[in-house]
């Protein structure tokens, strides 16, 4: 781990310290809950899709938890918007990882990957191809 990685390491805990768009969003599209029960994280997404229904154009999230799946959430509330709902579905855990720029140990990567699960998770129950209360990552 070098200079890199130690940079990477403060961009999570000033997103963790200040996070970006943390909050909901009143007339939200879709929200969606989802928790880590092994660590205790919880997030709450809020997205606001376009009038083209597909193309997402604010989010927000609420939670507690880790500085990771804190970080994460705060990061993926800026990368988002601008993106569909597709490209939303095809994102996996090497996106989420990329976006933190450090290496995730497997324990922690539940705690990574929750914001975007959730997110995955309520644009499915949005179009109707899931029904499930709350997201796990387990």
């Amino acid at each position: 781990m070098g200079l890199g990685s130690d940079m990477y390491r403060q961009q999570i805990l000033d997103h963790y310290k200040n996070p970006r768009n943390r909050g909901t969003i009143e007339d939200a599209t879709f929200s969606h809950v989802g928790e880590n029960p092994s660590c205790g994280d919880t997030i709450r997404m809020d997205v606001k899709l376009a009038d083209d229904g597909e193309t997402i154009e604010y989010v927000a999230f609420t939670g507690d938890g880790c500085a990771i799946s804190q970080a994460s959430a705060s990061m993926l509330t800026q990368r988002l918007p601008g993106t569909t709902l597709d490209e939303l579905d095809a994102m996996d855990r090497d996106d989420v990882t990329d976006m933190l720029g450090v290496d995730i140990s497997p324990m922690r990567i539940k705690c990574a990957v929750l914001a975007e699960k959730v997110a995955q998770d309520g644009a499915k129950i949005h179009t109707g191809e899931i029904e499930i209360e709350k997201t796990q990552t387990e």
